[in-house]
């Protein structure tokens, strides 16, 4: 804290009070007992900007000038602590609010998609020719990649099964829980992330550049629905195509870690499918595709709700494909652990 004289002398000059006292100045040669406004000013920048006498740092120059008696005391600014405090609990606030409201956009976005496309069922309007060009399109960019996830995660469940089964003396047991672990678990999270990934990509960069291109609010204006005309289609064929690559994955999977039992593992292959087949119910290949079909439905709302928000040109798009693979797979995720967690409640693994 700075202490400034009340008198102003004729010339400006400032000396200090005394040697001990560094920070304190008086004006000398001063006949007034007042001193206007401009004056102090003045003399406030000048103690602050160029300091005579002792070691003493300059006062920010913003920092607020109080009248105290016969000084004028110059307050330093507050702690940046309170400030950073306000802007962080701001953006968090803000950030949660944009959260719910983009989860109930999306979740609007499919309760009308699915009341639409079962009304364009019912009256024969359905959009199938769309629909199967559509999935065509998923299948020709998630099928490789999906074979190519499932091999090694077969391989690895049977590997690290086998080590540790194997030092308990029951490697028979490798083919049920390398087919349990492909079928409950591999295969509806690899084909939710090949969807996710590549599907919800592809769609959500196809709706944004329509979105940007004004195509959206053309067909709103003409009276047509974008739901009904470009989400319905590709939540169906999302919908289809998530339980097929969900089977191509379990077959690759299973046959994969089938493989690294028999030549790796030294497992007799009629040991290897009757463990497989006492532990494996249909419950677990019923879940296993529903699993998949529900995923792929959260895939393709969320794909198609950031497509159709993007705005602000190509960086709007690039956003919006970012964001859609981002939120898929964080949906995804949680919705498996909740998923899991309640078939296991009502559903748990035991002999057939």
């Amino acid at each position: 804290m700075f202490l400034l004289p009340d008198r102003v002398c004729d010339s400006g000059a400032i000396e200090p009070l005394c040697n001990s006292a560094p920070l304190m100045y008086r004006l000398s040669n001063c006949n007034s007992n007042s001193y206007p406004s401009d004056q102090l000013g003045a003399a406030s920048s000048a103690a602050f900007g160029q300091p005579t006498g002792g070691s003493m740092e300059p006062q920010r120059p913003n920092a607020p000038v109080r009248e105290a008696g016969r000084f004028a005391v110059a307050e330093p600014l507050g702690p940046p602590a309170s400030a950073a405090w306000n802007v962080l609990r701001r953006n968090f606030s803000e950030t949660v609010l944009s959260s719910l409201a983009t989860l109930g956009r999306a979740l609007r976005m499919g309760v009308h998609a699915i009341r639409i496309g079962t009304a364009d069922v019912v009256r024969g309007r359905f959009q199938t020719h769309e629909t199967l060009v559509q999935a065509w399109f998923l299948i020709t960019v998630t099928a490789v990649p999906s074979v190519l996830m499932a091999i090694p995660f077969g391989v690895i469940v049977s590997a690290q099964v086998g080590n540790i089964v194997s030092q308990l003396g029951a490697d028979s047991m490798i083919g049920a829980a390398g087919g349990l672990g492909v079928i409950k678990q591999g295969a509806p999270m690899a084909s939710a992330l090949m969807l996710g990934g590549a599907g919800a990509a592809a769609i959500a960069a196809d709706l944004g550049a329509r979105a940007v291109r004004e195509e959206v609010d053309a067909m709103r204006v003409m009276g047509v629905d974008p739901v009904q005309r470009l989400v319905v289609p590709r939540a169906v064929a999302m919908m289809l195509v998530a339980p097929l690559l969900n089977i191509l994955i379990v077959v690759v999977g299973i046959g994969s870690g089938f493989f690294v039992a028999v030549t790796a593992l030294n497992v007799t292959p009629g040991s290897y499918w009757s463990s497989f087949g006492a532990f494996t119910t249909p419950v677990d290949i019923w879940v296993s595709l529903i699993k998949a079909l529900l995923f792929g439905f959260l895939v393709v709302v969320i794909a198609c709700q950031r497509g159709l928000e993007a705005k602000g040109g190509p960086r709007g798009v690039a956003d919006g494909v970012n964001a859609a693979v981002v939120m898929s797979v964080a949906v995804v995720t949680v919705s498996n652990t909740a998923i899991t967690q309640v078939v296991t409640m009502f559903f748990p693994v035991r002999m057939a």
